[in-house]
């Protein structure tokens, strides 16, 4: 195989595979910013992507697809249930996301976490010609960039960290909390969505290990006895935001748009929320507020309605079932107490749909609710934004979403607090049309400025030049 330049290592493959009714294969590429992100660079570059194909015990070759070659990790069903379910999803997302659900620490799962960062390490050496450069993706493969240093020194490697990283209290409670750390500082460089998510590194570092960390740098020690600088910094992710422009310019679209509020019965205000249906979405502080805004006779139900859009996810895990459960008797009993015939309280939409779907219904909608506890940026605030290329439109932002840090005109929010929440849903519904127009300037040309194209090319570089500060002091 002939190696690559360029190597991007991910839980998940770029593609999905589908299969005909006559048992033919193919690949379909999957939608997604990341992909869209790097996909000029892996062409440019021949790049290669090291992934999981997305199904058990399927043991696939390497194959190219739209320019990209790409190298399929085998997984088991025990892999799946104990590295990515278990240890991913029960104990690093929960304590990731400052333990809004209790993380569980089982050394079965660990023992998985390490075997699987193992193998994707080792495609990933094998994938790369000398002198690569490697782009490890996210929180399933902390130990990839260690373990990829020590088998091939001679690669430039970087990481992204993708959802937030905790403060040290919380990361503390870690049982495997030093290996996390040497392995994330593997990377030459290792981004974070948040400044402060950059800081909780830098401090458990130094907490932990007894690391020199200065402004953005970490001194590592190298067992030769010499160290390195690794740059540990924010590099804020977006979308593709012309993508969302286009789309909702098209006339479909915005006649899909028109149908929308048609089929609500056309209400006054339409107010949407988007999510995964995960816990730290504050899907339920959303519902609460909406009824109780009902209740309190604030807001009518013949002239407002909530459509919530939650995506189903992590089906088999328990506190994703009983997140479920909950949500859906919430809303039950919210439209049993308030719709009436002609109108509907909250329109619950447990699916999730095409982004030509989801673009009409943000330009159907007045408000976006964006509630989450804890997000490491909400990329979904993003694309609101983008498609309101009306200038209309009132974002509603926790200041818990990375987002919030660089959208300052949305109407910010603490989602615990249910009462000032309220209030804030109240003014969004009310805001004048010059004040929507006059905020939502504001925030497009922040996300049209700062494009998933610019955050990678941001983070590229930071790479090119740890490694040219890595040749210099050789």
């Amino acid at each position: 195989m002939t190696k690559a330049e360029f190597v991007v290592v991910a839980n998940r493959l770029p593609v999905d595979r589908v299969v005909d009714a006559e048992g033919d294969e193919s690949w379909r590429t999957s939608p997604g910013g990341l992909v869209t992100a790097l996909e000029p660079v892996m062409r440019a570059e021949h790049g290669a992507w090291v992934g999981w194909p997305g199904q058990a015990d399927l043991e696939h070759e390497p194959f190219d697809h739209d320019g990209t070659h790409l190298i399929p990790v085998t997984l088991s069903a025990d892999d799946v249930e104990l590295y990515y379910e278990g240890m991913s999803n029960d104990t690093f997302w929960p304590l990731y996301h400052d333990v809004i659900a209790a993380p569980r620490y089982r050394r079965v799962w660990w023992d998985a976490y390490v075997r699987v960062n193992e193998r994707f390490a080792k495609a990933a050496a094998d994938a790369a010609a000398p002198g690569a450069t490697v782009w490890v993706q996210d929180y399933q493969l902390q130990l990839v960039p260690r373990l990829l240093r020590e088998a091939r020194p001679d690669l430039t490697i970087g990481y992204f960290h993708h959802i937030p990283f905790p403060a040290y209290g919380l990361y503390s409670q870690l049982p495997w909390r030093r290996q996390v750390l040497e392995g994330l500082l593997g990377a030459d460089v290792i981004g974070f969505q948040r400044v402060a998510d950059a800081g909780n590194f830098a401090r458990a570092v130094r907490r932990q290990l007894r690391y020199e960390t200065r402004a953005t740098g970490i001194r590592v020690p190298e067992p030769d006895g010499s160290t390195r600088v690794a740059v540990a910094k924010a590099f804020p992710i977006s979308i593709d935001a012309e993508s969302y422009v286009e789309m909702a310019k098209r006339p479909e679209i915005q006649a899909r748009a028109a149908e929308i509020r048609e089929s609500l019965g056309n209400p006054k205000h339409i107010l949407l929320g988007v999510d995964r249906l995960d816990y730290t979405k504050g899907i339920r502080h959303r519902l609460k507020a909406f009824g109780e805004l009902i209740e309190d006779g604030r807001i009518n139900v013949e002239d407002a309605t909530l459509v919530q859009v939650a995506s189903p996810s992590r089906e088999r895990v328990q506190a994703y079932i009983e997140l479920r459960d909950e949500i859906e008797l919430m809303v039950t009993r919210i439209n049993g107490d308030y719709d009436t015939l002609g109108h509907t309280a909250i329109r619950y939409l447990h699916q999730g749909f095409p982004r030509e779907e989801m673009v009409a219904l943000y330009l159907a909608a007045d408000v976006m609710l964006v509630t989450a506890l804890r997000d490491g940026m909400n990329l979904v605030a993003k694309e609101y934004v983008a498609a309101r290329v009306d200038n209309r439109g009132t974002l509603v932002l926790s200041e818990f979403a990375g987002a919030s840090d660089e959208l300052g005109t949305a109407l910010r929010i603490n989602p615990h607090d249910i009462d000032a929440l309220k209030d804030t849903i109240v003014r969004a519904i009310e805001m004048p049309p010059a004040e929507q127009g006059r905020r939502m300037r504001s925030l497009r040309r922040k996300v049209l400025d700062n494009d998933v194209a610019a955050w990678s090319r941001s983070f590229l570089d930071a790479l090119a030049a740890a490694s040219h500060a890595r040749r210099e002091t050789r």
